[in-house]
């Protein structure tokens, strides 16, 4: 079975458990910048979710998703990635079906204004792979649309058809 890839922020697979677990195998691409995010959001007081629990469990997850990326031979393929802009990482093995690639992007503001920082690498890297963007946040699949930047986008909650979805 062909592997499915997809653009990602590092913190979707901390919130959405289903991610870890698919049918087939995946890969999904991170930039490096959505990786250092989740050490800024397990420390802040700032809730990541709504809901206590959620966000209690989605702290958790992001605690064990950083001991993940810093495990030796993890740490090691991410700063080899970073010594080249836009290198990618060897694939980071998260279990038989899924694995990870980090980025080492930079926002290059070719989207001006529009988008933020990492919302420009995530749809630059989607572009320059032909992958899609998997995403839960709405603005910016509407962002995508009216800029019409010409990458696919699926919503985390649309997960199994993008599974199934010809890229």
């Amino acid at each position: 079975m062909e592997q499915r890839r997809f653009v990602i922020e590092a913190v979707m697979l901390a919130s959405y458990g289903q991610l870890l677990v698919p049918d087939r195998p995946v890969q999904y691409i991170i930039p490096y910048s959505s990786l250092m995010e989740l050490y800024e959001m397990v420390d802040s007081p700032e809730p990541v979710m709504e809901d206590p629990e959620d966000d209690k469990y989605v702290k958790r997850n992001i605690r064990e998703l950083i001991r993940f990326f810093e495990e030796p031979l993890n740490r090691k393929k991410i700063e080899k990635a970073l010594s080249v802009p836009w290198r990618a990482s060897s694939p980071l093995i998260v279990n038989d079906l899924v694995s990870i690639v980090v980025v080492n992007a930079y926002d290059m503001e070719q989207y001006g204004e529009s988008f933020d920082p990492i919302e420009t690498e995530l749809v630059v890297i989607a572009g320059q792979n032909s992958v899609p963007v998997l995403t839960d946040q709405i603005e910016f699949t509407e962002k995508v649309i009216e800029h019409e930047v010409p990458v696919q986008v699926f919503d985390v909650e649309d997960y199994e058809y993008a599974l199934e979805a010809e890229g």
